[in-house]
């Protein structure tokens, strides 16, 4: 629950239309979406041996620190705390709100809405482990409920748009076909993104060379399963014109089963679906800022654990605080460029720390190489065709660098 609750949650309702801008044939838009999840796949694999060779290191920053140098995990910990996991959250409590307001009826700002939501979330995992895996789980389970139903709609009950799947491509081969391909990947990679993150719970696991190795792989093909079902749930009904013209593929697609109650099914969809991913981020990256702090890199109240809930509550309250100011000045595909750019450069230094440790994943080290060189493509291709948002996530990147000497002088 914790691995799938980490990719689902606003990007498979989203993220299509944009892919459609991008690329204009169906065998172009799902090989985008199939092109994800390999990647995705790939990366669970490599994980899941990661976890398998170092079970007592907790997760992506122990690897990083381990494999590399500290500044390499400090680094990561930095802009995950400012940018991949906090951005990442604001673009899908905006999300959340827009969609709560629809369903509700309530007149209210966006931003207030996704900052309560925060709120409340930070709130109940500082409760403890078991009250934040709890409503995780339940939640997640609503959600696959909710995805596999959008999905039965396009597949068997709604017309279907008589779309064809020919020609292959939009364009002739060449590098515009590449740099739209990878434009396309964008949003594909982000909403798929997540899974990565259940690695930092591996110290809090009883047997995490089993365990985690076990949902990183369950947990990644499930996910695959319901988001390669409905795009083509959206692509048979709406065709590539259509997917492209709207901004809501699922309420336009469940419109056409269930009339205009569609849009509550939807708007409740997602809404829970957001709400999840939510829950997750709040279980799963504090314990990163834990561990930055306890290895004296950053605050030492950070490193604190509740002697009553036995969680790491200054972690959580910082994460969410920034959350919620990015939730207030940001746009939902600024935010996704300047996510994507930082994290998949720290996913594809993360897959080669198998390269340092060790590894017996299938097809290593070719299939490690292609993760790698697939993470790193994206970053470059995201730099080139959104320069000006990317940058700002490659300078708070930049900031960290001083940022760890300080600490590190304070350590000495």
């Amino acid at each position: 629950m914790i691995v799938m609750g980490g990719v689902v949650g606003s990007g498979i309702f989203i993220n299509p239309y944009v892919v459609a801008r991008q690329v204009h044939t169906p065998s172009l838009i799902f090989g985008a979406w199939l092109f994800g999840g390999m990647v995705a796949l790939l990366g669970a694999f490599l994980y899941a041996e990661l976890a398998a060779r170092r079970p007592e290191l907790n997760g992506q920053y122990a690897y990083l620190r381990e494999a590399y140098h500290p500044l390499a995990g400090f680094l990561y910990g930095w802009v995950l705390l400012l940018v991949i996991q906090t951005g990442g959250m604001a673009a899908v409590a905006v999300t959340f709100a827009r969609y709560f307001l629809s369903l509700t009826g309530w007149h209210a700002a966006d931003g207030l809405v996704a900052v309560t939501a925060l709120a409340v979330l930070t709130a109940i995992n500082c409760l403890g482990v078991r009250a934040g895996s709890n409503a995780q789980s339940v939640l997640m389970l609503l959600k696959i409920v909710a995805i596999a139903a959008i999905a039965v709609a396009g597949l068997v009950l709604a017309r279907p748009s008589h779309q064809a799947w020919t020609p292959l491509l939009d364009r002739p081969a060449g590098f515009d076909l590449v740099t739209a391909f990878g434009a396309a990947a964008t949003p594909v990679l982000f909403a798929y993104g997540g899974w990565q993150t259940a690695s930092f719970m591996a110290a809090e696991m009883r047997d995490p060379r089993r365990d985690l190795a076990r949902a990183m792989l369950i947990g990644v093909i499930g996910v695959l399963i319901l988001y390669l079902s409905i795009n083509i749930a959206y692509l048979r009904v709406l065709g590539v014109d259509g997917l492209a013209a709207t901004t809501t593929p699922a309420t336009a697609v469940v419109r056409q089963v269930m009339g205009s109650s569609g849009e509550a099914f939807t708007a409740a969809a997602i809404t829970i679906s957001t709400l999840g991913f939510l829950s997750q981020a709040m279980l799963t990256a504090p314990r990163v800022y834990f561990t930055m702090a306890a290895d004296g890199l950053f605050f030492p109240a950070v490193a604190r654990v509740s002697p009553t809930t036995r969680v790491p509550v200054a972690a959580i309250v910082l994460q969410g605080a920034w959350a919620m100011v990015i939730a207030l000045s940001g746009r939902y595909e600024q935010i996704l460029n300047y996510v994507v750019s930082v994290d998949f450069l720290f996913i594809g230094l993360t897959g080669a720390c198998v390269f340092r440790f060790g590894g017996r994943a299938p097809g290593h080290p070719w299939t490690t190489i292609l993760f790698c060189a697939s993470c790193w493509f994206v970053v470059a291709n995201t730099i080139y065709r959104y320069p000006g948002d990317t940058v700002l996530g490659l300078l708070i990147l930049s900031s960290g660098i001083p940022a760890y000497w300080f600490w590190k002088r304070k350590v000495r």
